[in-house]
């Protein structure tokens, strides 16, 4: 089943390539969606697929590349929007 994702990322997440891991991971998992740096320092990524994908998609993003450091990773289930149609980065 299609589910849906948003999750706030907090620690070492930004200047350390985290966005592009993001994206790439998501690619490869067949997930649509956004990430984007926030003001405050956090990683905030929306995707949309299958659940099971997702959840290995949320471990990834517990992991991230190796130069950042994870702090925590905040997730929200819901519904997919449908919005997407691939995984972009936004600036």
């Amino acid at each position: 089943m299609k589910k849906r994702i948003e999750c706030s990322v907090s620690g070492r997440v930004q200047m350390v390539m985290y966005r592009d891991f993001a994206a790439r991971r998501a690619r490869s998992s067949d997930l649509v969606g956004e990430v984007e740096n926030k003001a405050d320092g956090t990683v905030f990524v929306v995707a949309e697929g299958e659940e099971e994908k997702l959840k290995a998609y949320i471990e990834e993003l517990k992991k991230g590349p190796l130069l950042a450091h994870v702090n925590h990773v905040d997730v929200t289930w819901g519904m997919p929007g449908g919005e997407f149609k691939d995984f972009t980065l936004l600036y």
